[in-house]
């Protein structure tokens, strides 16, 4: 997996996590893969949303489905790209709606690196991807270790807000049940389906009101 500097909770929670059938399963597949085939994102980067949002710093959850599929995009953060590549079309709505919503100035380039720093842990369901071929590396494993990053979230209960975009990020719903926290939703910001409830939906200012509510800080969204 790459040696990574991980929090102590994060840590304890994928090394409790690496010990079950399913993770040793989806090691040796991982092993394969990046041995024979060109997958993203760099290896010691596949926990770079881990790494830059701590267990006791995460406000906010955005969840993404699998990585950028195409050279030096991925980077470990949902809808986030390396500097240098194009704004993708989802980001470039998320901008948008940011831009409409809070008056901010959208970036230039797509690293989210920033918000992440700020406690925007921004979580893909499948951590890992062949290039060119999207969801290949769908149901073997890291859905069950995403998905047990989320209940462990929602256990925790200092309030949080989880943004749920689309149906796919919608079906993870089931495992937030803590009322300390805030479930935000509507339809994916891809080009495909923003103008059905993304636009206009105003969550960033919904995030930031629901955590000065709860004496949390702000995100600097800019």
């Amino acid at each position: 997996m790459g040696d990574t500097m991980l929090s102590e909770k994060w840590q304890a929670i994928i090394d409790k996590e690496q010990q079950k059938p399913y993770f040793k399963e989806l090691k040796q597949f991982l092993v394969k893969e990046y041995n024979n085939e060109i997958v993203f994102p760099p290896k010691e980067q596949i926990m770079t949303a881990l790494e830059l949002t701590p267990f006791k710093n995460v406000k906010v959850v955005i969840l993404g489905q699998d990585p950028y599929h195409n050279y030096n995009q991925a980077h470990g953060l949902a809808f986030s790209v390396k500097k240098g590549n194009k704004v993708p079309p989802s980001l470039k709505n998320i901008y948008k709606e940011l831009k409409r919503d809070l008056g901010v100035t959208p970036k230039d380039h797509g690293n989210l690196s920033s918000w992440a720093k700020e406690g925007v842990l921004l979580l893909n369901a499948i951590l890992t991807v062949r290039a060119h071929s999207p969801l290949s590396h769908k149901n073997k494993g890291w859905e069950i270790f995403t998905n047990t990053l989320i209940k462990k979230l929602d256990q925790d209960d200092t309030p949080k807000v989880f943004v749920l975009w689309g149906n796919k990020a919608k079906a993870k719903k089931s495992l937030i049940t803590n009322p300390n926290h805030l479930i935000l939703e509507s339809s994916h910001p891809s080009p495909f389906s923003a103008r059905y409830s993304f636009f206009g939906s105003q969550v960033f200012s919904k995030i930031n009101a629901f955590l000065e509510a709860n004496n949390r800080s702000k995100i600097t969204f800019n």
